[in-house]
């Protein structure tokens, strides 16, 4: 079982900044790929990052490319969103999840077994 929870969320003004953080439980967490989800209100969620076990392959929407970059810290059971040049498009919640199957990183939500309860991203034009 992993516990994962995320934090970081809040208010930005668009062009802004914000870095999620996503501490999971458990000894084997340096085994799992990692996550990044949002939803916004009335949408279908979806995929924003994700990075594989190792930290050295990682994973982004178009949406986000550039602007966005997911880290781990292994050491920490961390895993991190660095969400640079926001846009009130970005407004979502956004959950952190961990793949046990897919060690090496995926785009698909249902590929990820274990997630947080999800942190809010309000960006104001």
């Amino acid at each position: 079982q992993v516990h994962v929870v995320e934090s970081g969320g809040g208010l930005v003004q668009a062009g802004g900044s914000l870095r999620l953080s996503c501490a999971a439980s458990g000894r084997t967490f340096s085994r799992y790929a990692m996550g990044w989800f949002r939803q916004a209100p009335g949408k279908e969620r979806e995929f924003v990052a994700a990075i594989s076990w190792s930290g050295g392959s990682t994973y982004y929407a178009d949406s986000v490319k550039g602007r966005f970059t997911i880290s781990r810290d292994n050491a920490k059971n961390t895993v991190y969103l660095q969400m640079n040049s926001l846009k009130p498009e970005d407004t979502s919640v956004y959950y952190c999840a961990a793949s046990i199957r897919f060690p090496g990183g995926t785009y698909d939500s249902g590929d990820y077994t274990y997630w947080g309860q999800g942190t809010q991203v309000t960006v104001s034009s």
